[in-house]
């Protein structure tokens, strides 16, 4: 049987379409999130060359949210760079000013993300892996049941697999909500 020139073109292109979704398969990167109640969804994620730490993941948080800790180790490394202010409004209305930072590196499980914009709270907040940092992963999947994130579009490590929290955590803060109620402005 003869084809055509028209013919071979359709053919590749439709083994094109075939063949991408599972490569695009192959490249997503799964986390598993552990559940601490209260609906509340962490995982263990590297910022930089730092230890190990635990994220809350907000969907609602239009920011990565970093604590004043880990910003001062990152800038001591030279591992974030100021880019601007937002005001975010607290729960109780007042507005608070927040800095925001580049993040060199932020690695989720297998998955490394570059230059990452952080906003920066006050002491030693909940830290939370919030939009700017999950949009670089999109499209993503945010699963309850079994509790994963499946990201794309990353960098694949080859490092061993975060396991343990190694910083000083967080959530035993005196902030109960974690950013003191404040919801960051989207990026």
């Amino acid at each position: 049987m003869f084809l055509s020139a028209i013919h071979y073109s359709w053919l590749a292109v439709g083994l094109a379409l075939v063949s991408n979704p599972v490569a695009a398969g192959e490249l997503d990167v799964t986390v598993p999130m552990h559940d601490k109640g209260m609906a509340t969804y962490y995982v263990h994620a590297q910022i930089g060359d730092l230890g190990i730490s635990e994220f809350m993941v907000d969907t609602g948080s239009g920011y990565l949210t970093i604590n004043e800790q880990t910003l001062n180790a990152l800038q001591e490394r030279k591992q974030a760079q100021y880019v601007k202010e937002l005001r975010a409004i607290l729960a109780n209305g007042t507005e608070l000013v927040i800095p925001v930072y580049v993040i060199n590196q932020l690695r989720v499980g297998a998955c490394t993300l570059r230059n990452v914009e952080a906003a920066v709270f006050p002491a030693r907040t909940r830290q939370i892996l919030g939009l700017s940092a999950l949009n670089k992963a999109a499209p993503f999947t945010f699963s309850v049941d079994p509790p994963k994130l499946v990201l794309s579009n990353c960098a694949k490590s080859t490092d061993q697999p975060l396991v343990q929290p190694a910083l000083a955590e967080a959530t035993e803060s005196a902030v109960p909500s974690g950013n003191g109620g404040a919801t960051p402005l989207r990026p």
